[in-house]
């Protein structure tokens, strides 16, 4: 099956909230993680700022999965900018530069219609070659709460996970219900409105791949964690047979017992396949913490896994190759 990585960017001012994001060395730097993340894929460091993005406590971005999949099965990128604050320095599809706003204080994101609009051209444009699946990854920080705020506002009772082993659900929850007091909804109002709900309360990424899925009808796999639960519900609550949908993401998602990851993807549906890589026995603590409960998913590494599986390669040999990469980033220091 001839199959295509795409990877959607967004950024969303919910993740400038102090102690919601993770995805970034501080809140200001979330800013720079899409783009960093794209270009990490395709060169041996970022150009946008010259490390790969990581964590307040150093640890690296998932892009290093998706990377050492990628230079292992050779799968093709194509980079989606949904909405970000800056366009990534490789070559991309423009979708938007609209980036969601804190849903405290306005609706996230008046321009869903025309991304959705833009995303669904391009979705329909990919159709008509001969790709027969699509594996679209994100890089969103703050993505989780805006994906628990959709989530809650159509009925779902979810808790999304996070790239902190102790995962801020409080001010997830406080965040959203400062949200939906501005809206004047309560949870599960806008189970039937579907589009309200990204307007409201999305991020331009979830909005993007709804595009994308709306115009491209063939075999899709949502690649990522609790996100894409969120871009699964809306799909459905739009018609979708999620019959031809999968979400792929890792291990550490679905063992992550602060989020509802298995009995929300039940409830919603849609099948789900978890990738079993193992950094234990890594050489470097970043690696080794992922097993700890640090990052858990993001730029599309469980799908990126699947398709290198899919392609004859094992978790094992995934795992010693992201380990070569973070070798050669520490050599670059």
């Amino acid at each position: 099956m001839k199959s295509l990585f795409v990877l959607v960017l967004g950024n969303t001012e919910v993740s400038l909230i102090p102690g919601i994001s993770v995805a970034g060395a501080s809140p200001e730097l979330t800013k720079l993680t899409p783009p960093a993340d794209a270009e990490y894929l395709l060169y041996e460091k970022p150009r946008i700022i010259n490390a790969i993005p990581v964590t307040p406590e150093g640890h690296p971005t998932p892009a290093i999965i998706t990377k050492a999949a990628r230079e292992l099965a050779n799968f093709p990128i194509l980079v989606v900018r949904g909405g970000t604050h800056l366009a990534p320095l490789v070559p991309h599809v423009h979708i938007s530069s609209a980036v969601g706003r804190d849903f405290r204080k306005e609706p996230a994101l008046p321009e869903f219609g025309e991304i959705i609009r833009m995303a669904k051209l391009l979705g329909e444009e990919l159709n008509k070659t001969d790709i027969e699946e699509l594996v679209i990854g994100e890089s969103t920080p703050g993505g989780t709460t805006t994906a628990q705020a959709v989530l809650w506002a159509m009925g779902y009772d979810a808790r999304t996970s996070s790239a902190a082993p102790d995962n801020p659900q409080s001010l997830k929850e406080q965040v959203i219900a400062g949200g939906f007091k501005r809206a004047g909804i309560e949870k599960g109002q806008l189970r039937d409105n579907p589009l309200e709900a990204l307007r409201q309360f999305g991020d331009p990424m979830m909005t993007a791949v709804v595009g994308l899925a709306l115009g491209f009808k063939k075999n899709i796999v949502l690649a990522g964690g609790t996100q894409m639960l969120a871009v699964s519900a809306l799909l459905k609550a739009l018609g979708e047979d999620l019959s031809r949908f999968m979400i792929a993401t890792t291990k550490w998602v679905v063992n992550d017992r602060s989020a509802t990851f298995l009995d929300t993807a039940k409830e919603i549906g849609i099948i789900t396949y978890a990738a079993d890589l193992d950094f234990s026995k890594s050489e470097f603590k970043g690696l080794r913490d992922y097993e700890n409960g640090y990052v858990k998913e993001g730029v599309g590494a469980g799908g990126a896994t699947w398709l290198a599986v899919k392609a004859g390669l094992s978790p094992d040999e995934i795992s010693a190759k992201v380990e070569e990469l973070y070798r050669r980033l520490m050599e670059m220091k």
